[in-house]
């Protein structure tokens, strides 16, 4: 969780308070959604030569340790 605070960071004046990687604007969530499509590690760092391997592993353990502290609700899919 150390790891975490320090290396990400909220603030309202920033992206709206989405968490970014500290000392950028890049969003966790822009990282999630680049993993989910299916881009590698390796072309996210070259489109985002800030970021580090560490901060996108960093950014995919803020996901889960946000997820496992909220509730969820499972939507079915009706038709």
């Amino acid at each position: 969780m150390k790891e975490l605070l320090e290396r990400i960071e909220i603030n309202p004046d920033i992206m709206m308070g989405k968490p970014v990687i500290k000392g950028t604007r890049i969003t966790v969530e822009i990282i999630l959604r680049k993993l989910s499509q299916g881009i590698s590690i390796e072309e996210i760092l070259a489109d985002y030569p800030r970021l580090t391997r560490e901060d996108i592993y960093v950014a995919l353990s803020y996901a889960a340790e946000a997820l496992s502290t909220e509730e969820l609700s499972i939507l079915q899919a009706t038709g």
